[in-house]
């Protein structure tokens, strides 16, 4: 077994002792801000679609209206288009406006994927808006949003 010369403890011992202080001080600095903001969700949709118009329609998003328990909440998506090689949606992403990271997933297509439709799990922090949006080939952006009340929120219990 190897041993760190320092502390003359195993290996493994000095790793997790490393990590489990590491781990200590991240969740310390996201104690902070453990949760996005409006402005955080609106500047992550920016990255994703410039300066571009985001258009309503096109999109639709299903995910529950209350949701008991946020640890798992389905969430599916799908874009009206016919997935030609000249009509097709380019990606699919999923915004949150009060989980840690507000871009929740991005999925990238193209038109030999026969349909625009993605089905998920995520955890979502608290109650919220859920945002998606879609990129068509001729570089319009559509979009759907869905109010979702969380009586069990995820993504924070460790930081309390």
């Amino acid at each position: 077994m190897a041993t760190d010369s320092v502390t003359r403890r195993p290996r493994r011992e000095f790793l997790k002792t490393v990590g489990r202080t590491a781990g200590g001080v991240g969740l310390a600095a996201l104690a902070g801000s453990a949760r996005a903001t409006p402005e955080a969700l609106q500047s992550a949709i920016r990255q994703v679609t410039g300066d571009s118009a985001l258009r309503r329609g096109r999109v639709k998003l299903s995910i529950p209206p209350l949701v008991e328990n946020g640890n798992s909440v389905e969430i599916s998506v799908a874009v009206e288009s016919p997935m030609t090689a000249t009509d097709y949606v380019k990606s699919i992403h999923v915004f949150t406006e009060k989980n840690p990271l507000p871009n929740v997933i991005s999925v990238y297509l193209g038109p030999r994927a026969g349909r625009a439709r993605v089905t998920t799990r995520t955890r979502l922090a608290d109650s919220q808006k859920v945002l998606a949006v879609a990129e068509m080939s001729d570089g319009s952006y559509w979009s759907d949003s869905a109010e979702v009340i969380v009586t069990l929120a995820a993504c924070l219990e460790d930081l309390i």
